[in-house]
């Protein structure tokens, strides 16, 4: 006697349906706000508007801070928003301040100018290139050399700062070329930077804390670009004098172990 059911069906409907490939929105739209940030600072340095460029700069970091901490929290994870936020990067954190330092002081030096601008913008490059083979963390809790959106809040801070005091690109030009340099270089070297990547979102936090976050976003509004300007001054210290204290304790400097697949650089991590 039939029961009505049919095996055939039952064995189709077991089978999972084969998910469709796409792309997870949420973090992929905070990556393209960032990507937008740092278009909309190269077209506003041609347009001679130098504070809304170094702001364009400003809010491409805040949203590159967020975009993987959004997929981390919902699980949004993918290969393909990893190469966006890579690619974003270099747009808004290699190019964007490259660009925005030769016009507003760089141009006044010639090939000088442009060479100080290429070397920031090419270090850049191979700081994100070589932060995405770096396989085995050895302490996620650092960075290998100065993290890109840092060289870019160095450059772009300085121009705001400047900008605002109403001193013009060439009065500073010397040390526009000097600070570009030092910040494309830092990206590159071995130098231990904290990552921050300890500060759990998920976890709760005495009352006191929230109290010092509104206290510091306070003092930040009483001048934005000379705050800002000295927090990443002082970050972007910071690695050398961790990397003088652990060099004095005879710690390991390195914080990361590079992939098999790339040339051997043991040497480079002593």
């Amino acid at each position: 006697m039939h029961d009505g059911h049919d095996p055939d069906i039952e064995a189709a409907e077991a089978v999972p349906r084969k998910r469709r490939k796409g792309i997870y929105i949420l973090p992929n739209l905070f990556t393209l706000a960032g990507l937008f940030g740092g278009f909309y600072a190269i077209v506003m340095a041609m347009n001679g508007r130098f504070d809304q460029a170094a702001i364009g700069v400003f809010a491409a970091m805040v949203l590159d801070s967020l975009d993987g901490r959004v997929a981390r929290m919902t699980n949004t994870q993918s290969a393909f928003g990893e190469q966006m936020d890579s690619l974003a990067d270099m747009v808004s954190f290699g190019a964007a301040p490259a660009l925005i330092a030769y016009v507003w002081a760089l141009t006044s030096l010639g090939r000088w100018g442009w060479i100080a601008a290429f070397v920031y913008c090419a270090c850049a490059a191979l700081r994100l290139a070589r932060f995405n083979v770096n396989t085995a963390v050895v302490d996620k809790r650092f960075f290998q050399g100065l993290p890109s959106p840092a060289a870019a809040a160095l450059v772009a801070g300085f121009i705001w700062l400047m900008t605002e005091a109403g001193v013009r690109g060439e009065e500073v030009r010397w040390l526009m070329f000097a600070l570009t340099l030092y910040s494309g270089l830092t990206m590159v070297t071995n130098v231990p930077f904290y990552s921050f990547k300890d500060v759990s979102l998920k976890r709760s936090v005495p009352f006191a804390v929230i109290v010092l976050i509104a206290l510091g976003i306070a003092v930040i509004n009483i001048d934005p670009p000379t705050v800002m300007f000295g927090l990443f001054v002082i970050y972007g210290l910071s690695g050398y004098v961790l990397y003088g204290w652990r060099k004095a304790k005879g710690q390991q400097t390195s914080v990361i172990s590079t992939s098999t697949d790339e040339p051997d650089e043991r040497g480079l991590h002593k």
